[in-house]
């Protein structure tokens, strides 16, 4: 069929009737179930009528159903048959042609749909494309096959929004609080390669990246660590730096006092522990995953976490480093310290470090001098944590979206 409308009004002609018959071909139907000119004509009439009589502004599927209805009350029901298969056969090449600009728009950066979806996506990079074509797929056969009518209607209208149609085609999971206390201690596997126990903490920093990286590559949305995993790396660098420390003094006939050799441990201690720190800020800022961005996730700092005393203190200074750098935050490509986006950090209160004579009230000062420049931590109060999830304290998965 062929119609002619301006801003999505049909104005419907005697002669785009007329071409039910010339488009599907005279010869395709019987004598008997073709349209005489005169049916042709009041036909126009009576969806010319309609058209003035409508509050709306009637699209091609409206006057195609109008058209449609009004062939079948004529009795002609086999050229009807043959209108509703060419109707389809051109929804069909509609939809196509829509899709493939769609495409098109993506690879030249002019798709504002898909760029205003993920504000953390770089739109130019040949990784985001690919990503964000796979998602064009996604989104069509989810619209069409997957996702209820209604809910595709409510969404169209802004009624809701149904977010990351672009990833519901797959089985893929959406944010999870990541385990890596067990894929450090236990080892784990990436791209089919065995990883052990790290035997430092620069070592677990470095694996803890991956893993952030592997995890974000196989889901959509956020994930969140706590450091409180990697606090126990940190008494296994020191005994790794101690005994390096007393064969190296041997080695040269020095012979440091049990003092010394602790004070110059615990320098290198820290020393690592800024250095796994980094690690771990520039890793995440600079990875990018299969699906051509950051990795979303939350890092979390509970002193309550750690299981004895020793660890406790190496998990404080693990937060203390960790607001530092964050406070001082990271260059631009123009060498100027701005915020990073990501990790994002929520710091635990807690008896320990929210009364001013607490052990750990320091770190605490140092959260709010951090949030005050770099609206970062965010807060959880531990004691009513306790209280709503049945004594348990844990991170909350910080999801950001554009």
């Amino acid at each position: 069929m062929q119609y002619y409308w301006s801003n999505r009004l049909q104005i419907v002609t005697g002669s785009s009737i007329c071409s039910i018959k010339t488009r599907i071909g005279e010869n395709e139907v019987d004598g008997n179930e073709k349209l005489t000119d005169e049916q042709i004509e009041d036909i126009a009439n009576e969806i010319k009528e309609e058209v003035s009589k409508s509050n709306y502004s009637l699209n091609v599927e409206d006057i195609q159903d109008s058209v449609e209805t009004k062939i079948m009350d004529r009795g002609k029901f086999q050229l009807a048959r043959k209108y509703i298969i060419y109707r389809y056969a051109h929804q069909l090449l509609r939809q196509q042609t829509v899709f493939d600009s769609k495409i098109l728009s993506i690879v030249d950066c002019n798709n504002e749909e898909t760029k205003q979806e993920n504000s953390n996506k770089n739109p130019i990079i040949n990784s985001t494309q690919r990503d964000y074509i796979a998602g064009e797929v996604s989104k069509d056969i989810s619209r069409r096959l997957l996702i209820p009518n209604k809910v595709i209607e409510a969404h169209d209208k802004g009624i809701i929004h149904f977010h990351d149609q672009d990833y519901f085609v797959q089985y893929m999971l959406n944010c999870c609080l990541c385990n890596l206390e067990d894929m450090l201690q236990n080892g784990t596997v990436i791209s089919e390669t065995m990883i052990e126990k790290p035997k430092s903490f620069a070592t677990a920093c470095n694996i803890a990246t991956q893993i952030i990286a592997q995890v974000s590559s196989g889901q959509y949305g956020g994930q969140s660590i706590t450091l409180a995993h990697l606090a126990p790396f940190v008494d296994i660098s020191r005994q790794k730096i101690r005994n390096r420390l007393i064969r190296d003094m041997e080695s040269i006939g020095a012979n440091l006092t049990e003092e010394q050799i602790n004070s110059v441990t615990e320098l290198r201690v820290r020393d690592e522990v800024k250095s796994g720190v980094q690690t771990i800020q520039y890793q995440i800022l600079t990875l990018l995953t299969t699906n051509g961005q950051t990795p979303f996730i939350t890092i979390f700092m509970c002193l309550d976490e750690a299981k004895d005393e020793r660890t406790k203190k190496d998990l404080a200074m693990i937060i203390e480093e960790m607001l530092k750098q964050r406070i001082q935050g990271v260059k631009n490509e123009k060498g100027v310290y701005i915020t990073p986006a990501f990790p994002k950090l929520i710091y635990a209160l807690d008896e320990d470090n929210v009364h001013e004579d607490s052990e750990y009230f320091y770190l605490t000062q140092l959260a709010a001098k951090c949030t005050a420049k770099r609206m970062v931590p965010d807060y959880i109060s531990a004691k009513v944590m306790r209280e709503l999830k049945e004594g348990n304290v844990y991170s909350s998965i910080n999801k950001t979206c554009a």
